[in-house]
């Protein structure tokens, strides 16, 4: 009974050992991970995505042959369960880059399957800039543990502004252009930036600009119209705000300008009487010059007299930077008194989607009985005022005094002819 029992024992192993059964140990591993954003600012916060796949196939079947007979053999492939995924923090003096969270009993992970496990990571402040090493572990139950490890780089650079076009001195009459870069220094790109000034006493046109992204290494120009609001030296300051994944940062740019009283769209009076006979006219002549770096459209020259003035208004139009047109007026002191009057001239102009005008620019004149002066400032010498423009009418004294000339010469003329009547008919 003993050998029975024994024979039937071999017999049995040596059955088991003809039917191999083949089993694979899992293959846990990380297979990907993202940092978002690629490069750390100290202070910032990133999120890493940490991708943990199985990488073992699904069962397979193979058929073989044991002494002479078919057997069928069965490869089975396992899974694994997950007891933990963590990141170990990466260090520098008493600063570090860490993971605020970990995942237990994260489960069973079947062959050919993965899971995604988002983490929140924080980078100090003032921590150093450099290549740093996160490692990321997975505890596998039974199994070999995985570990993987993950570089995150910190740096300090920054979206800098360049003033690449800020005049130290602009008047206070209409608007003057600035030009500020932007230039992305970083190694990723930024998102969401957007510049603003400010000033003392001056407004901003536009009030802030969107740029969007900007890419590694990009530059971009910004321009803004100042409108100066008082003289003085004024402070002026640039923000660009942007960020870094999903962290807010800052760049400032500080200068200084000068508004000064100086016009640098303005008329020039180039003829102009000193004195108008009453109910006489004279000419006004002027030049208007725009000494902007800008054009400028729509201008207009308007009078401001108390006398009549023609033609009320004169339009100029565009002009370009540097240009000078000339303008002439007929100026009548038919209905003002005796005395000192005064004309100005106010030049208005479109600068951009903005109106402007200049402050008023003018000069006095008399109204007299007698004939009136006036000068050209290319001569520099006077002479009567009815020889600029219209000739004036001349005044009583004038025409009474030539009546009187004529008839002392009439009567002159009547002596003389008797005189001569006499003598002959003496003869």
């Amino acid at each position: 009974m003993k050998k029975i029992l024994l024979i039937l024992c071999i017999f049995g192993i040596m059955l088991v050992s003809c039917i191999p059964t083949i089993c694979a140990d899992p293959a846990i591993m990380i297979s990907s991970y993202t940092v978002s954003p690629e490069i750390l600012m100290p202070g910032d916060i990133a999120e890493l995505t940490l991708t943990v796949a199985n990488g073992e196939t699904t069962a397979t079947r193979t058929t073989t042959t044991v002494e002479g007979s078919s057997t069928t053999a069965t490869m089975k492939t396992i899974g694994a369960f997950l007891n933990n995924i963590w990141i170990v923090a990466a260090q520098s003096g008493n600063k570090q880059i860490y993971a605020t969270l970990n995942y237990p009993d994260v489960g069973y992970l079947a062959p050919g399957s993965h899971v995604t496990m988002p983490f929140k990571l924080v980078a100090d402040d003032n921590i150093s800039e450099g290549l740093y090493f996160l490692t990321a572990h997975a505890d596998v139950d039974t199994y070999q543990d995985v570990t993987y490890p993950i570089p995150i780089k910190v740096s300090n650079a920054t979206v800098d502004l360049i003033a690449t076009s800020i005049p130290s001195k602009i008047s206070m009459g209409g608007t003057s252009d600035v030009t500020i870069t932007l230039i992305n220094n970083r190694e990723n790109s930024v998102d969401k930036v957007m510049v603003t000034p400010t000033g003392d006493d001056v407004e901003f046109v536009p009030a802030s600009v969107f740029i969007g992204s900007l890419t590694a290494g990009d530059s971009q120009n910004v321009v803004f119209s100042i409108k100066p609001l008082k003289s003085g030296t004024k402070n002026l300051s640039f923000d660009v705000n942007y960020y870094n994944g999903d962290n807010l940062h800052n760049t400032s740019l500080a200068t200084t300008i000068n508004v000064v009283e100086t016009l640098d769209v303005a008329p020039i009076i180039t003829s102009f009487p000193y004195s108008i006979t009453k109910g006489g006219s004279a000419r006004i002549s002027i030049e208007v010059y725009n000494a902007k770096t800008e054009k400028i459209t729509g201008v207009l020259v308007t009078p401001i007299s108390n006398a009549t003035v023609v033609p009320s208004q004169y339009f100029i139009g565009a002009m370009d930077p540097d240009d000078v047109f000339s303008a002439s007026f007929d100026i009548y002191a038919d209905t003002v008194d005796l005395g000192t009057h005064t004309i100005g001239f106010i030049i208005s102009f479109k600068q951009g989607n903005d109106y402007y005008e200049t402050p008023v620019v003018g000069k006095s004149f008399q109204v007299i009985t007698g004939p009136g002066t006036s000068y050209q400032n290319s001569g520099g010498t006077s002479q009567s005022s009815g020889s600029q423009g219209i000739p004036q009418t001349p005044s009583l004294t004038v025409c009474i005094l030539t009546i009187l000339i004529i008839i002392i010469v009439i009567v002159v003329l009547v002596i003389v002819f008797i005189r001569w009547r006499k003598r002959r008919k003496a003869k």
